[in-house]
């Protein structure tokens, strides 16, 4: 009803302003606005031309999201082969049925070997049999009265008949002229089978049982009769323990072998307690009888420093020795990760004309000067060691026999290695020089790699009860190869000496070799370098990246020199002659461009670039020339102090003056700067001076707000 009222007034509203009649202005506006079209705010202006044109839109199969020109790896073939493109066709759902259309071949068969004739006899009658048979079924086939067994005998006999009839017309067939085609009621020859199995009936079963006798019992009850009465029963579960184990002794003797066990557990942990009590004792103790080092240790600064500018010096600490490593050689040296006042030293012999038949890793810390915490002895001299730096209980060595082991400190030492390497194909043929732990592996498992002076790079995998070894790359120097007295030719092997991995590409790595040569390589290519140092003209003592610029790195060697160079420059930036062989060589870890090396004069050479690029600014003799010689470096991470050891299996700790280990300070106006930003830009800005540049370009000086020391 409310529609047609409004189409009415609509109507009315139109016959007034065709009659010329005044309208409601009200009722005329409702009418228009319903006339015009709601046009949305972001609908696109288009003309004719464009509303006309057809845009068509083509479907295809082809799936654009395929990848396209894949390829794999052949290691027959040694090459990259094409892998074909997969398919466009995504298959959804697959389901095999059991279905035959009555046209083909198969389903022919079926029909002639089953006999489906006489299943469709009823579809082959001519129509005039068809007529006969419904009037017969429209006839009654017995009389309205008579008695029952009369009818029942009639309908008997046409059944009869009727039957005779149906038999006589399947015997005889039908001309073969006025025969139609069969025909199949199901052209697929479907056939539905159901079965009903029996549901068992539910029964019951009742029991009844004839209920215990009861009593009821009334007694006083005193404090002591139930005393006695538990005294009663803990004796008579003693007798019959004691019946059991006389019936059976060896249970008398594994509850002896259980309580020896429990004695022994306790007693273990009462020696840890009681070892940890004493080991702080001790440190207390040896604090109290090096009192004047350790303040000097902690607050010493060199007033003289501040009157000499480019001069510094180095104060000797304590001096840490073992007594069965009195006369061995210190190998090598290396900071725990973790303690920072923990560090591991490696005893061997650098003479090969006299070995030791036997070597040992000591781990000392600053607490406990007298005695090392941790003692390691090993079959054959310990030449290298490394700590894992995630995992700071692990410390991988190397020995003089090729073999490697690893230690885990949290198990303890007296229970020997975690790791050794076994067989010889397992090990390295001659000396290991250093060792160095690597990234862990996608399955996390833990490695670490060596170099020998049989020429090869071995990466070693902790597996659950062995060492995994494989070969990174066969060190072969790139010289013309050499005749051999059989008449075949020879390439050369180089000897590995010392190896160092860059620090941010993991998969980089620096080898240093007898011959002076150094090779960068790789751990994805074995068969080539990727460059080729012409370093030194003896071998290659030991390398050490810059900590803050990973493409300037040093080298030391037996020539005397030590050697600044830059990444993939074949020439050094700097070269200093120290006047002796060169142990070591090691960059600070607070100033990009200090670094320390040791000489077998006994002296420690301390170089600031910023200050002096010509000679070092601290020349120190530690220990004398004519006993002894130093042979290894290392600094500490975090405070500034060295350790140098020398050939007589003694280490000493050396506080560096305040000159030592200057820093880069801010400007002014400068803002708050990464101090590892000021080192970088400092050492750029002193290689600047050093690269050569091509003829006709000056080096341009740029401002900075980086103010030098």
């Amino acid at each position: 009803m409310p529609l047609k009222r409004r189409n009415t007034n609509r109507i009315s509203s139109m016959q007034k302003i065709g009659k010329g009649e005044p309208v409601d202005n009200d009722e005329f506006d409702t009418w228009m606005k319903s006339k015009q079209l709601l046009k949305p705010d972001d609908q696109l202006d288009l003309t004719e031309a464009e509303l006309g044109e057809e845009i068509p839109k083509l479907l295809s199969t082809e799936n654009r999201h395929l990848p396209r020109n894949l390829v794999v790896y052949d290691f027959r073939e040694g090459a990259f082969l094409p892998v074909p493109p997969p398919e466009n066709t995504i298959t959804l759902l697959e389901f095999e049925g059991t279905s035959i259309h009555k046209d083909t071949d198969e389903a022919k068969e079926q029909i002639s070997r089953k006999g489906t004739d006489e299943l469709n006899v009823t579809l082959d009658k001519p129509k005039e049999t068809l007529a006969e048979d419904q009037e017969d079924t429209k006839k009654p086939d017995t009389p309205e009265t008579g008695d029952g067994e009369e009818g029942e005998r009639d309908e008997d006999e046409a059944e009869g008949e009727g039957e005779g009839q149906e038999q006589e017309e399947e015997v005889q067939p039908p001309p073969e002229e006025e025969a139609p085609k069969k025909k199949l009621t199901n052209q697929f020859n479907f056939c539905e089978r159901a079965a009903l199995t029996i549901a068992n009936p539910s029964r019951s079963v009742d029991t009844q049982t004839i209920p215990p006798p009861r009593s009821s019992y009334g007694a006083s009850v005193l404090q002591w009769v139930i005393y006695d009465s538990y005294i009663e029963d803990y004796a008579q579960q003693q007798r019959e323990k004691e019946r059991e184990k006389e019936k059976k002794p060896g249970l008398q003797r594994r509850d002896e072998k259980s309580r020896k066990d429990e004695k022994a557990k306790q007693a273990e942990e009462f020696n840890k307690r009681y070892l940890q009590a004493c080991q702080i004792i001790e440190r207390m103790v040896n604090q109290n009888i090096y009192d004047e080092i350790a303040q000097d240790y902690r607050y010493w600064e060199d007033p003289s420093d501040e009157f000499r500018e480019e001069e510094g010096t180095l104060l000797p600490l304590w001096k840490f020795s073992y007594e069965r490593t009195k006369k061995m050689c210190v190998t090598d040296l290396c900071f725990n990760t973790l303690y920072y006042d923990l560090f591991a030293v490696c005893f061997g012999t650098l003479d090969f004309m006299k070995q030791n038949a036997e070597g040992a890793v000591c781990l000392f810390t600053i607490k406990n000067p007298s005695f090392p915490d941790y003692r390691i002895a090993t079959e054959s001299g310990a030449m290298c060691c490394d700590i894992h730096p995630k995992y700071p209980y692990l410390i991988a060595i190397g020995l003089y026999d090729g073999n490697v082991i690893v230690y885990n400190l949290q198990v303890g030492t007296k229970e020997g290695p975690v790791y050794i390497s076994h067989g010889v194909n397992g090990k390295h043929a001659e000396c290991v020089w250093e060792i160095k732990w690597g990234p862990d592996m996608q399955d996390g498992e833990i490695n670490f790699f060596s170099v020998s002076a049989d020429g090869k790079v071995f990466n070693w995998v902790l597996m659950q009860n062995k060492l995994a070894i494989t070969t990174i790359i066969t060190l072969f120097l790139e010289l013309d190869q050499v005749s051999g007295p059989d008449g075949s030719t020879l390439r050369l092997k180089g000897s590995g000496t010392c190896m160092v991995f860059h620090p941010h590409n993991q998969e980089i790595f620096l080898v240093g070799t007898e011959e002076g040569y150094i090779f960068k390589c790789s751990t994805a290519y074995s068969s080539k370098y990727l460059m080729t140092y012409h370093a030194h003209y003896l071998p290659v003592h030991r390398m050490d990246y810059n900590k803050f610029n990973s493409n300037i790195f040093a080298s030391c060697s037996g020539d005397w020199r030590v050697k600044i160079w830059e990444d993939m420059r074949p020439e050094p930036l700097f070269i200093f002659d120290l006047g002796s062989s060169v142990g070591d060589v090691k960059w600070a870890p607070y100033s990009s461009t200090v670094f320390a090396a040791v000489t077998t004069e006994g002296k420690v050479f301390v170089f600031d670039l910023n200050v002096n690029k010509y000679k070092a600014i601290c020349t120190q003799a530690i220990v004398s020339k004519r006993k002894n010689k130093l042979t290894r470096l290392a600094f500490n991470q975090k405070l500034p102090f060295i350790i140098v050891g020398d050939d007589k299996g003694t280490t000493i700790t050396l506080k560096l003056s305040p000159n030592l280990r200057i820093k880069t300070k801010m400007g002014k106006k400068a803002g708050v700067v990464d101090p590892q930003l000021l080192e970088s830009q400092k050492l750029d800005r002193l290689l600047s001076l050093v690269r050569e540049l091509p003829e006709g370009e000056t080096v341009k000086e740029t401002v900075s707000t980086v103010a030098s020391n």
